[in-house]
């Protein structure tokens, strides 16, 4: 039986957040898209604020 990651909800959202834009080699004069570029540092902050309410729900 297979075990269950359970960080795969936060990699299926990252990768989500990867899919939306399409990084192109040698292309730097682009503007910057925060969903593309920052995708994963997106997850990890919404995770972070998770983890914290969670910490005071429970400190109750």
């Amino acid at each position: 039986m297979p075990g269950r990651n359970p960080l795969r909800m936060l990699r299926k959202c990252a990768d989500w957040f990867e899919n939306r834009g399409v990084y192109i080699p040698g292309e730097e004069s682009r503007a910057v898209d925060p969903v593309r570029d920052f995708g994963w540092l997106m997850v990890a902050w919404g995770a972070g604020v998770a983890v914290f309410i969670l910490l005071f729900a429970f400190a109750v």
